[in-house]
C-alpha cells in the first residue's frame, strides 16, 4: 500500500480520460489501466496490478470499476479512490443519460426508433458471445477432475435455466450453486460462509414503486454483477419491464445496447432504467446506488485483498457461482430474444451472432452496424 504517490488532479485527469475513451467494456478498461499504471507511469508493478485484477474479480459488482477504484486507492488512499472512481464513471453516465433522453422520448424520430431497434436486436448475440468468452477460463479453474467438470456443467445449466425461466429468483440459484460447491468440497470443520452467501436476501419482497424501487433495483445491480453486467440483465429486465412497467421490452433492449456502446462501465445500463422510471433524477440515483458498493468494497477491503485471494471458502463459493453466472449470461439470450418483435430484427440478430461468435469481432462495431441496419430498415418502410 503506497498512498501518496500522485496528486489528486493527476488522478482526476487520467481516470477521467479512461472514462471518456473506455469503449469495449472490462477488457478495454483493464488494458487502459494497465497501460497507465504499469507501463507508462510505473505506479504499480505488473504483479501488483495482476493481484488487483484477481482480487476485484472475487468481489460482487462490476470488476473493472472496482479495479479502477483500487488502482486510485493505491496511489492516494480513500480520497484517491473517490476521485478516480467518480472520474471513471461520470463521463459515461453523462453520455448515456443524454442518449436516454433521445431514445426513450415519447415520440422519437423514426430513424431513432430504427437505430434503437437495430442495436437492441444485436443484444442477445452480445450476451451469448460474452458467455462464450468467459467459459474457457472458468472451465480451467474447475481443475482436471471429472467430478469437478460435471459439477461445473451442472452449475452452468442451472444458471442458464434460471436466467431463462425464473427472472427475479436468479440470485437464489447463483448463491445456491456457490454454497453447494463450498459445502461439497470443504471439510465440515473448515467451512465458513463467505459474504456473498447473504445475497439471497436481495430476492425478497420489492418496494411498490417510486424512487425507492429505483434504488432497490440499483442495489441488486451493484451487488450481483458477477462475471460482468450481463449476469443481472434477466433480473433487471423483469423489474423494469414486468414488475414496475417503467419501459417496454424493446426499450429495455435499447437500454442494454446503450450500456454497451457508451464509454465506461457496462453497468451504466441501470442509469437508463432509472431515467425511464423517474427522469434525470432517477438515472442519477440509480447510478449512485449501483456503484456505491464498489467504493465500499475497495475502501473497506483493499488492505485485506491478499487474505481474500487466499480464502479457500470464498474460492470454492466462486467456483460454483462463477459457472452459474456464465450460464445466466447465456440464458439471458432467451428473454432478450423473445423481446424482439419484427422479422427484420431477427435478420439483424443472425448477422450480429455471425460477427461476434463466428468471426469473433468487436461488440461496439456490431452494435453501431446493427443500429445502422435498423435505420435503413425503417426508412425503407419496415415497422419500427
Amino acid at each position: 500500500m503506497d498512498h501518496g504517490r500522485e496528486t489528486l488532479p493527476t488522478i482526476a485527469r487520467e481516470w477521467g480520460r479512461i472514462g471518456c475513451i473506455g469503449f469495449g467494456g472490462p477488457p478495454a478498461h483493464i488494458a487502459l489501466l494497465r497501460a497507465l499504471c504499469v507501463d507508462r507511469r510505473q505506479w504499480l508493478s505488473a504483479q501488483e496490478f495482476e493481484d488487483g485484477v484477481a482480487a476485484t474479480n472475487l468481489l460482487p459488482g462490476p470488476a473493472s470499476t472496482q479495479l479502477a477504484i483500487y488502482c486510485a486507492w493505491r496511489l492516494r488512499g480513500a480520497r484517491g479512490a473517490l476521485v478516480g472512481g467518480v472520474c471513471f464513471i461520470v463521463p459515461g453516465l453523462i453520455v448515456i443519460l443524454a442518449l436516454s433522453a433521445r431514445f426513450l422520448a415519447a415520440h422519437p424520430p423514426r430513424w431513432v426508433s430504427g437505430a434503437a431497434g437495430g442495436a437492441g436486436a444485436a443484444v442477445p448475440a452480445v450476451a451469448l458471445a460474452a458467455a462464450i468468452g468467459l467459459a474457457p477460463a472458468s472451465w480451467r479453474r474447475a481443475g482436471t477432475a471429472r467430478a469437478a467438470h460435471l459439477r461445473w456443467a451442472g452449475y452452468l445449466l442451472a444458471g442458464g435455466a434460471a436466467a431463462a425461466l425464473t427472472g427475479p429468483f436468479l440470485v437464489l440459484v447463483l448463491a445456491g450453486c456457490g454454497l453447494a460447491e463450498m459445502l461439497g468440497t470443504r471439510p465440515p470443520w473448515r467451512r465458513a460462509a463467505p459474504a456473498p452467501a447473504v445475497l439471497p436476501l436481495l430476492a425478497g419482497a420489492a418496494p411498490a414503486g417510486g424512487l425507492l424501487a429505483v434504488a432497490w433495483v440499483a442495489v441488486k445491480v451493484g451487488l450481483l454483477s458477477y462475471g460482468g453486467g450481463f449476469v443481472i440483465i434477466p433480473l433487471m429486465q423483469h423489474d423494469a419491464v414486468h414488475t414496475y412497467h417503467w419501459m417496454t421490452s424493446a426499450q429495455f433492449l435499447s437500454a442494454v445496447a446503450l450500456g454497451q456502446i457508451t464509454p465506461g462501465p457496462v453497468v451504466q445500463t441501470v442509469a437508463v432504467v432509472g431515467y425511464a422510471a423517474a427522469g434525470i433524477g432517477g438515472g442519477l440515483l440509480a447510478s449512485l446506488v449501483a456503484f456505491t458498493p464498489s467504493f465500499a468494497f475497495v475502501l473497506a477491503g483493499g488492505p485485506r485483498f491478499d487474505q481474500l485471494r487466499r480464502n479457500e471458502s470464498i474460492q470454492a463459493f466462486l467456483s460454483g457461482a462463477g459457472p452459474a453466472a456464465i450460464g445466466a449470461i447465456a440464458g439471458a439470450t432467451v428473454p432478450l430474444a423473445l423481446a424482439l418483435s419484427h422479422l427484420w430484427q431477427l435478420a439483424v440478430l443472425g448477422l450480429a451472432a455471425a460477427w461476434l461468435i463466428a468471426l469473433r469481432r468487436g461488440v461496439a462495431a456490431v452494435l453501431v452496424g446493427a443500429a445502422a441496419l435498423g435505420v435503413i430498415a425503417v426508412l425503407a418502410g419496415a415497422p419500427a
